[in-house]
């Protein structure tokens, strides 16, 4: 089972994270359960999130007023990584990290590592291919890095907004291929501490060519709820470091 956590967004606990047990129900309510809520739309026992197998399962515990996940009221649902669960006026996002089983024994890490694998390296681009010296060839590597300037395509028009955290309701509009995000640093600089100075980075080639990259740091980048090296964005994907949460938005 992975590392797996809650992010309350919205309510009167914005901004805490709540680990959830492999082995034990999560139970949410205003009274009763391991997350308490204060909240009177909630109900005293409104919900609970447990594992079933590799996945994360939601049941509504027969509350007032439902709880809704991604939009939809419903009883029971498979959640998907950035699920988005509403109870009352609070609302709360599943992140899943890297499996722990997925790493060899000598290799478990602490939550703040995540390992690569084969889809994490794999989307680099022909323009990215190098050439070391002295091989004749070019390869692929993770660690190959765009130049300092990345120009961002003509008509292509785009923006991160911080829908949760510390910064929420600031907008930052792309003005060049490669956006750095960091604390206090780079052309998305947040205020939030959990946020490593140089955090993550969004290149843009293309429309539909635009790629999520983590630098190294120290409480990992989350694309929709997954925690990622490398991911591939679409508008609309949100992007969670530390505890802020970014939207991308593409416009013509």
């Amino acid at each position: 089972m992975s590392r797996s956590f809650l992010k309350i967004i919205a309510g009167s606990r914005q901004g805490l994270n709540v680990p959830l047990p492999p082995r034990e129900p999560l139970t949410i309510g205003r009274k009763q359960g391991e997350l308490l809520l204060d909240d009177p739309l909630i109900s005293s026992r409104h919900c609970q999130v447990q594992a079933r197998g590799a996945e994360w399962v939601l049941t509504d515990l027969g509350s007032t007023n439902g709880t809704m996940v991604d939009g939809r009221l419903l009883r029971e649902v498979v959640l998907r990584p950035g699920s988005e669960i509403q109870l009352g006026g609070t609302k709360l996002v599943l992140f899943v990290g890297a499996p722990e089983e997925s790493l060899p024994s000598d290799e478990k890490a602490p939550a703040g590592d995540v390992q690569a694998n084969h889809a994490d390296t794999a989307w680099l681009l022909d323009e990215e291919l190098v050439e070391l010296p002295g091989s004749g060839e070019r390869t692929r590597t993770p660690a190959d890095v765009i130049g300092q300037e990345l120009r961002l395509p003509p008509g292509l028009n785009a923006l991160v907004e911080v829908v949760a955290g510390q910064d929420t309701g600031k907008v930052f509009r792309f003005t060049r291929g490669n956006v750095n995000i960091g604390r206090k640093n780079g052309e998305v600089p947040l205020s939030d501490g959990e946020v490593s100075r140089r955090h993550s980075v969004i290149e843009v080639f293309g429309r539909d060519m635009i790629f999520l990259r983590d630098l190294g740091s120290t409480n990992g980048t989350y694309h929709n709820g997954r925690r990622v090296l490398v991911a591939r964005l679409r508008t609309g994907d949100t992007v969670g470091i530390g505890k802020t949460v970014l939207k991308l938005n593409l416009t013509r």
